[in-house]
C-alpha cells in the first residue's frame, strides 16, 4: 500500500538501564481509502490532554504523499507508564479527518546492559530511511562484522538536523545524516579505535578523510564520517562530583533566604512628591524674577542716553538717517527730473534741436550723464581745412 502509518522506538541504555517499547492499537480503516486512491495525507500527533508530544518522542513526515515516521528514545523516567498518543489524520483531497489513539507501554531492560556505546554519523541517510528494518538490520550487520560483540542492539537513532546540522541543498543525492548509536557486550575493536590514533586525529583536524582499515565494510551502502564516531564506555565509573574550591569569585555562604515579614508598614510618597515638584518650580521662579529684572528695570532709557551722548555726534547721527531716507524716497519715485547733461541740445550746422537718446520708457539709472559728439544721431562731420600758410603764434 502506498499510504501506511510506521512507527518506531528505540531503547535507550546508559547507566541506569535500557527501555523496551512497544506500540498496541490498530489503525483506522478510514485511511484506507486513501491508500488506495493515493491522496495526500498530512498526520499530527500530540499526547493525550497535551498540545505536543513528550520530549524523547520525535516525529517526521516529508511530504504528504511519505509516511509518517514516530521515533524516539524513552527514558528511565517513563518505565511502566502507558503512553497515549493521539494520531489526527487530514485528507488534502477529501478533507476527511480520523484519529485514534496509539499506546506505547515502556519496559525496563536492565537484565541486558550494554556498557560500550558508539555513535556513528552516517552521511548518506536520513532518519526515516534508516529507521526501516531492513537499511537498520544491514547496517547492525556490518557493525557486528567489524565489532563481533555478542549482543549488539541500535540505541538511539537521531537525525543531523536534531543535532544542528544545516538542510542540505535540494538535490537528489544529498541527505540530511542521521545518527546511529549502538550498543555492545565487548569492548571496542581496533579497527573502531584506530579513530583515536594522532596521525587519524590531525587529519580530522584538517578536514581530511582519515585512514580506517574496515571503512571499505561500509562504504558499500554507508558512508560513515569517521571524524564524528563517539566511543563511550561505560565500565569506567568517572565522578563527576567536584569540589568547589572558594576564590575571590565565589560569595561566602549567607545561609537561608529570609523574605521580609508581612507586617511592614506602607510608607506614605506624597511629601517626597511634593517635595521633587516644589524645589525645582520655587528655583525656576527666581530664575525668572531675576530674569525679568535685568531686562525690564535695568533699562536707561532713549533720553538718558541722548544727554550722554556728544552734539557731534547726534548731528552726525541724524545726518546719516535724514541721508537714508531720501535715498530710500528717491528709490520709490522713478518720475524725477531728467539730469541737465540729458536736456535736448542744438546741432551745430543746421540749429535743430536733437532729441536725447532714451525715451520715458528707459531706466534713468542706465542713462550716461554726459553725452559726446559721436553719440548724436544726426551730426555730420565737417571736415576741416588745411591752410598752406604757416600759422604764427
Amino acid at each position: 500500500m502506498r499510504r501506511r502509518w510506521r512507527q518506531q522506538a528505540a531503547a535507550v541504555a546508559a547507566e541506569r538501564g535500557a527501555m523496551r517499547c512497544c506500540a498496541a492499537g490498530p489503525w483506522p480503516a478510514l485511511l484506507l481509502t486513501g491508500e488506495i486512491s493515493n491522496d495526500p495525507i498530512t498526520f499530527n500527533t500530540n499526547l493525550m490532554g497535551y498540545p505536543d508530544r513528550p520530549g524523547w518522542l520525535r516525529y517526521i513526515q516529508r511530504t504528504p504523499y511519505s509516511d509518517g515516521v514516530l521515533y524516539g528514545s524513552p527514558t528511565v523516567e517513563n518505565v511502566g507508564k502507558p503512553t497515549v498518543i493521539e494520531i489526527t489524520a487530514y485528507n488534502r483531497r477529501t478533507f476527511e479527518t480520523a484519529r485514534r489513539n496509539l499506546i506505547i507501554n515502556i519496559m525496563s531492560a536492565e537484565d541486558f546492559p550494554l556498557p560500550y556505546q558508539a555513535e556513528f554519523f552516517i552521511r548518506n541517510m536520513n532518519v526515516e530511511e534508516m529507521l526501516a528494518s531492513e537499511v537498520l538490520g544491514d547496517f547492525l550487520g556490518a557493525v557486528k562484522n567489524v565489532w563481533q560483540p555478542e549482543r549488539l542492539n541500535a540505541i538511539n537513532i537521531t537525525s543531523a538536523l536534531d543535532r544542528g546540522g544545516r538542510v542540505p541543498l535540494p538535490i537528489n543525492d544529498m541527505k540530511e545524516g542521521v545518527y546511529v548509536m549502538v550498543g555492545a557486550d565487548v569492548p571496542f575493536s581496533s579497527c573502531l579505535r584506530e579513530v583515536e590514533n594522532p596521525q587519524n586525529q590531525l587529519r580530522c583536524s584538517q578536514e581530511m578523510e582519515p585512514l580506517i582499515t574496515c571503512d571499505k565494510k561500509f562504504r558499500t551502502q554507508f558512508h560513515i564520517d569517521w571524524c564524528k564516531i563517539s566511543l563511550v564506555d561505560n565500565t569506567k565509573q568517572v565522578s563527576t562530583f567536584q569540589e568547589v574550591i572558594r576564590g575571590e569569585g565565589i560569595l561566602p555562604d549567607g545561609g537561608e533566604y529570609k523574605p521580609p515579614s508581612d507586617t511592614l508598614k506602607s510608607r506614605d510618597y506624597y511629601s517626597d512628591f511634593l517635595i521633587t515638584l516644589a524645589v525645582p518650580s520655587a528655583i525656576a521662579l527666581v530664575l525668572f524674577l531675576i530674569l525679568a529684572y535685568i531686562m525690564c528695570c535695568r533699562r536707561e532709557g532713549v533720553e538718558k542716553r541722548n544727554m550722554q551722548t556728544p552734539d557731534i555726534q547726534l548731528v552726525h547721527h541724524s545726518a546719516i538717517q535724514k541721508s537714508t531716507k531720501e535715498l530710500r524716497d528717491m528709490s520709490k519715485n522713478r518720475e524725477i527730473a531728467w539730469p541737465l547733461s540729458t536736456l535736448p541740445v542744438f546741432h551745430p550746422v543746421t540749429g535743430e534741436i536733437v532729441p536725447p537718446l532714451h525715451t520715458d520708457s528707459y531706466d534713468n539709472t542706465s542713462m550716461p550723464l554726459m553725452q559726446t559728439q559721436q553719440n548724436l544721431p544726426h551730426q555730420t562731420q565737417i571736415p576741416q581745412q588745411q591752410s598752406a600758410g604757416k600759422w604764427y603764434s
